[in-house]
């Protein structure tokens, strides 16, 4: 049987040998489908975990013993259909993230790149804006994620009581399915205006941006944070920014 769809379409070979096997056998534990598709028992349960995220097999368990199954061909329809979704949403991503790899290509002009990990970097990139802003200036972040550590929230809370005393101004723009309580915690501080991206844009990662410095941040429990000091490209994100805000309107 030519099985190259089943490889274009993203099964691997293991997954591919258990999908068929299944649907010879119908109905099957472990013991048996390992016989008749070759897979060692010690790599089908993983094997047979990825199908099922894929919804390409199910499973009962009867008396203590699991058994699998596959679900109909027709159903390899539906995968493919949510595949093309992802893509469209991966695709529509990108129109965000692409000015940044435009940024990046810029590398030669700029005077420095640094990387900074984990919250420790992620508060020494933020805590330079305090070497570089004078009171009365502000700093912007684009594409503030939902998620964030609490240990994370909790620094900006703090960072904001020092902002306020330094008389320094910043504008947030959060990605939209972030609670409206965070926003709304943000807009309690002075000389702090926080807003939600406008419909349809998320970015996959955020920035920090202000006078000639620019910091792109990999979000998650160890953060990543690269800081790029180059007036160029500082310019170049602020024009998104200021577009991406226009668009917006005030969150009390």
């Amino acid at each position: 049987m030519d099985t190259s769809f089943l490889t274009e379409i993203g099964l691997t070979p293991g997954e591919i040998k258990s999908y068929l096997a299944l649907l010879k056998l119908g109905s099957s534990s472990t013991g048996p489908l390992s016989k008749e598709s070759k897979v060692s028992r010690s790599k089908l349960y993983d094997i047979l975990d990825k199908l099922e995220k894929k919804g390409l097999v199910s499973h009962i368990e009867e008396n203590g013993v699991i058994y699998f199954q596959a679900v109909e061909p027709a159903k390899i329809k539906t995968y493919l259909k949510e595949k093309e979704d992802k893509i469209k949403e991966m695709a529509s991503q990108f129109d965000s993230y692409l000015p940044q790899l435009e940024a990046l290509q810029k590398l030669g002009k700029m005077q420095s790149v640094t990387v900074y990990q984990g919250l420790k970097g992620l508060i020494t990139v933020h805590e330079h804006t305090y070497l570089k802003l004078k009171r009365g200036e502000e700093f912007v972040y684009l594409g503030i994620p939902k998620f964030q550590p609490e240990t994370h929230h909790m620094y900006w809370q703090r960072d904001h009581t020092r902002r306020i005393k330094e008389r320094i101004k910043c504008r947030l723009l959060f990605n939209r399915d972030t609670p409206k309580e965070t926003l709304k915690n943000r807009n309690s501080y002075k000389l702090c205006d926080s807003r939600y991206m406008p419909e349809g844009i998320k970015t996959p990662s955020y920035m920090l941006i202000y006078k000639d410095t620019s910091v792109i941040v990999v979000p998650g429990e160890n953060p990543l944070c690269i800081e790029i000091i180059s007036q160029e490209i500082a310019d170049s994100f602020m024009s998104y920014f200021e577009e991406y805000w226009r668009k917006t309107k005030k969150n009390n």
